[in-house]
């Protein structure tokens, strides 16, 4: 993992070493790639990061909703409900969602979607769901966080139908600012962050 440790300070982290010890060598391994590349932020980059590579992969979709499963109940253990900002939350989601099921510890978790423009037929919504109420306390989840913008429009979208953001968890924090942008707002965790590459080198 480099240098220093790219696991945030949760309790639950330090349970699951291992799991989030191979989530990591997922991600190195899959997912990341030095090239230069245009981000959906439009900024220039020498390497991407592309998750989906492993939340679309069987053994890094059980690894990643199982720890976002700790995560979500540690930081936000009063939450229903799970999702974000389609596409690179929609794997994360449904992965959380589908293990937490599998979980009997406590009540599982649903999962919404949330569309970057209004669907344009039938209720024109803006977020997918399966009967969550106005009020319901959710997670913001996203893949990849560089400058917060898809965390921050999937919150403004959730919070529009009513419900009640209490936390945002990312797979990836590029550390160029995005975290530090929605947490002028809003707690977020990112599950690894970057540190000048040296998690995933």
């Amino acid at each position: 993992m480099g240098d220093r440790d790219a696991r945030p300070a949760l309790s639950c982290l330090s349970r699951l070493s291992t799991q989030y010890a191979r989530l990591l060598e997922l991600l190195r391994s899959k997912a990341f790639a030095e090239r230069e590349v245009t981000l959906s932020s439009g900024k220039k980059s020498n390497f991407y990061i592309d998750c989906k590579q492993v939340s679309l992969d069987a053994e890094g979709a059980c690894l990643i909703g199982e720890l976002f499963h700790a995560v979500i109940g540690e930081v936000a253990p009063n939450a229903v409900a799970v999702g974000g900002l389609t596409l690179g939350a929609d794997p994360l989601a449904t992965a959380t969602s589908v293990l937490s099921f599998q979980q009997t510890s406590r009540k599982p978790l649903a999962a919404f979607l949330v569309r970057k423009e209004p669907k344009g037929h039938g209720t024109n919504q803006y977020l997918e769901h399966a009967g969550l109420a106005p009020g319901a306390e959710v997670v913001i989840v996203e893949d990849v966080v560089t400058t917060g913008a898809a965390t921050i429009k999937a919150l403004e979208r959730a919070k529009e139908f009513g419900l009640v953001p209490v936390h945002a968890l990312a797979l990836v924090d590029r550390m160029e600012g995005g975290r530090e942008a929605i947490a002028a707002a809003f707690p977020n965790t990112p599950l690894t962050t970057l540190y000048a590459r040296t998690n995933f080198l």
